[in-house]
């Protein structure tokens, strides 16, 4: 059974940006620059009746699209650093989109996610890494940034559980300009009227 989550896809440009962040840590597994992106919310193994149903759910988010940037590098797992990963520079709309997600979720009978969520790229797992080296690493990449890109559609992907850092497919997709679309389909008769969202 694969294991779902939704993500937002990081595009070609900001991932040749994030390709460069490769390498030069011992004991790094790097993630393959194809499966970068940044997890909104990890739903899990569940039955395929259950997976329709979230999907249903998530067909009703209606938000507009937004920017984002990803800007510094890394490490989770403080004593012992497990992964290093891309952060994402603080957006309103990504917490609030993240945030729709969230509950959506629980309220499909998902239980609340205990970890807070923290927007992020993973580049690379660690296998018994030297604190020194990650230090090293982390310092020496410290000013990385992208340019900032569009964020127009979120998604549901899988993955398969036996294999940590993909490969990933895009399960199903969702716009994130329909919001927008619908307000400027609106006649100015609806719109004078109150119709508006």
């Amino acid at each position: 059974m694969p294991r779902l989550f939704t993500a937002l896809e990081v595009p070609r440009d900001a991932a040749l940006s994030l390709s460069l962040l490769r390498g030069g840590l011992p004991g790094a597994r790097w993630i393959d620059v194809e499966n970068y992106h940044i997890t909104l919310r990890f739903i899990g193994d569940v039955e395929g009746h259950v997976a329709d149903e979230i999907a249903n759910a998530l067909d009703r988010i209606r938000r507009p699209a937004f920017s984002l940037r990803l800007a510094g590098v890394g490490a989770f797992g403080s004593k012992k650093p497990h992964s290093i990963h891309a952060t994402v520079a603080p957006s309103t709309e990504l917490m609030q989109l993240q945030g729709e997600i969230e509950r959506i979720c629980q309220r499909q009978g998902l239980l609340a996610d205990p970890r807070k969520f923290v927007p992020h790229v993973t580049l690379a797992r660690l296998r018994n890494p030297s604190t020194i080296d990650i230090a090293a690493y982390l310092s020496a990449r410290g000013n990385f940034a992208t340019t900032p890109f569009k964020v127009a559609r979120f998604v549901l992907m899988s993955s398969k559980d036996s294999v940590g850092g993909g490969p990933y497919l895009v399960e199903e997709a969702w716009p994130l300009d329909a919001h927008e679309r619908r307000t400027t389909m609106l006649s100015a008769d609806e719109w004078l009227a109150g119709a508006h969202p």
